[in-house]
C-alpha cells in the first residue's frame, strides 16, 4: 500500500495529463517560491548553523535555494544570521535597499530577531528597527532544522503573495516608516 504525498497543491485551474492552466499570480507565486536566491547576512554564531543548513545533511537546495547570492543586486531573501551592532546597521539598510523588488528578508537567531543576550548600547534590538522582517527564527543559535522552517514559511508567503501587492499604499507606508524610498 503506497500513500501519494503532495508537498505542495498546484493553485487551482484546470489540469491534465501534460498540462496545466490557472490563474498567471498564482502559477508566478509557484515558481518564485521554488526559485528564491538568498544573500547570507551571517556575523556570528547563526551563520555556523546557517552553514550547516547549506550541507549535505540538510540541504536547502531541494527547497529551490541552490544559488547563494552575494550581490544584493542579484538577490530577493536577505537572510540576517546573528548579532547586528548599530555600527553595521546602515550597512544592514543599504544592502536592503539596493536589492530589487519582490524581496523578503529572514531574521534568523534571538540577536537578529530581538539583539539576544546582548542588551547593551552597541547592539541593535532587532533588524526590524531599521528593514521590514518577513520571517522571524527564533533560538540561540536556531538549529538547521528551525531555519529550514522559516525558509518554508517564506516559500509560503512568496506563493501567496499577489503580484500587485508590492505597489499597494500599504507597502509604499512600510518602507516610508523605515525612511526607505
Amino acid at each position: 500500500m503506497s500513500k501519494k504525498v503532495t508537498i505542495v497543491d498546484p493553485p487551482e485551474g484546470f489540469n491534465g495529463p501534460g498540462f496545466y492552466a490557472g490563474p498567471l499570480d498564482k502559477i508566478i507565486g509557484m515558481a518564485r517560491s521554488y526559485s528564491l536566491w538568498p544573500l547570507p547576512f551571517a556575523t556570528s554564531c547563526c551563520g555556523i548553523e546557517f552553514m550547516a543548513m547549506q550541507a549535505a545533511n540538510y540541504d536547502l537546495a531541494r527547497f529551490g535555494a541552490e544559488n547563494m547570492r552575494f550581490s544584493p543586486r542579484q538577490a530577493d531573501l536577505l537572510m540576517v544570521c546573528g548579532t547586528i551592532s548599530k555600527k553595521l546597521a546602515p550597512v544592514l539598510k543599504q544592502i536592503y535597499s539596493q536589492m530589487a523588488e519582490p524581496k523578503w528578508v529572514m531574521a534568523v537567531g534571538a540577536c537578529a530577531s530581538s539583539g539576544g543576550i546582548f542588551d547593551t548600547y552597541s547592539v541593535l534590538q532587532g533588524i526590524d528597527k531599521i528593514i521590514p522582517v518577513d520571517v522571524y527564527v527564533p533560538g540561540c543559535p536556531p538549529r538547521p532544522e528551525q531555519i529550514i522552517e522559516g525558509f518554508m514559511q517564506i516559500q509560503d508567503m512568496v506563493r501567496k503573495e499577489s503580484l500587485r501587492r508590492r505597489d499597494s499604499q500599504e507597502y509604499k507606508e512600510l518602507l516610508e516608516s523605515y525612511n526607505i524610498s
